[in-house]
């Protein structure tokens, strides 16, 4: 039967015991017990703590959301493109094989493309005010950051957005600030909260951000960067595949678990394979990996 750790209550129908929020190991019946038992309970929950984030870090992301419109599961980020109109991302293969039957149109919803820098701008606001829209923060973020799509660079802005969406959970955002405080853009630089957010960002799959921290990590402790260069590779991605590859002929990998890696990334690589894409990728040659305007 449960009992409080503190006073030894047993738990009834009518004493209902709280588990500790931070590590769920031990339950009290009142916030009472709970403060007189912090100090012999602090240690054995900053451990517990500790290894439960630990678990959530190593673990395998799930997969990634199909385009909207061929169902096919979606690349990595840098070969989509974000429709400020609807909020979708598709893939390179849609937009382009579409685009001469849905000319200056989003070939997901039929919605004109934005008439210029002006309305591209209003219409992500508009998603950002309407919506509360993360990936539209994010996104104006991104061409606020660098400029791109002949925005104005405003970085204090852009940090600003990246804020506001990663508090309504978006991984890719925690992955934009952990750059910004690692690079100073926008913000004095923090390289403590810069590898906080891309472990957050690694947590929701993002495996850029998971490919920064096994770099980061790789002069501190090497296992640790390994095993992150292992589990982004597994999800397709290119360079950390090059690092385990330079791990296994280092000794640093085993053979099993590189033979087990190359399986995992190709398997992810064919998830993304269409006939489609592959037609755009040769059409659009070193320009496939590089991000498209949202009204080409």
């Amino acid at each position: 039967m449960e009992s409080c750790a503190a006073c030894g209550k047993h738990a009834s129908e009518v004493l209902k015991l709280k588990a500790c929020k931070a590590c769920k190991l031990v339950k009290y019946c009142n916030v009472d017990c709970q403060v007189s038992h912090r100090q012999i309970h602090k240690k054995a929950c900053k451990t517990k703590v500790a290894e439960l984030f630990e678990q959530k870090l190593y673990a395998i992301p799930g997969s990634r959301e199909d385009c909207p419109i061929c169902y096919v599961t979606l690349p990595l980020d840098s070969e989509c493109c974000y429709r400020s109109c609807c909020g979708k991302s598709i893939c390179y293969g849609c937009v382009v094989s579409l685009a001469s039957t849905h000319r200056d149109r989003c070939p997901f919803c039929n919605t004109p493309d934005p008439r210029g820098l002006k309305g591209e701008y209003k219409m992500l606001n508009e998603r950002i005010e309407k919506y509360n829209d993360p990936s539209a923060m994010n996104h104006l973020g991104l061409c606020l950051n660098s400029g791109v799509n002949g925005f104005a660079v405003d970085q204090r802005k852009a940090f600003e957005l990246y804020q506001r969406a990663s508090a309504l959970g978006s991984a890719m955002a925690n992955y934009n600030l952990g750059n910004s405080y690692f690079n100073g853009r926008g913000v004095e630089v923090d390289k403590k909260k810069a590898i906080e957010h891309w472990q957050t960002a690694a947590i929701g799959g993002v495996a850029d951000a998971r490919y920064n921290l096994g770099c980061e990590d790789f002069l501190v402790d090497i296992r640790r960067a390994i095993r992150h260069f292992v589990i982004a590779a597994k999800c397709g991605h290119d360079k950390s595949l090059h690092e385990v590859k330079n791990g296994f002929r280092r000794g640093l990998v085993t053979k099993d678990e590189f033979e087990n890696t190359l399986r995992c990334y190709q398997t992810a690589q064919d998830e993304t394979k269409s006939e489609q894409r592959d037609k755009v990728k040769a059409r659009l040659g070193e320009n496939y990996n590089r991000p498209m305007p949202p009204t080409l």
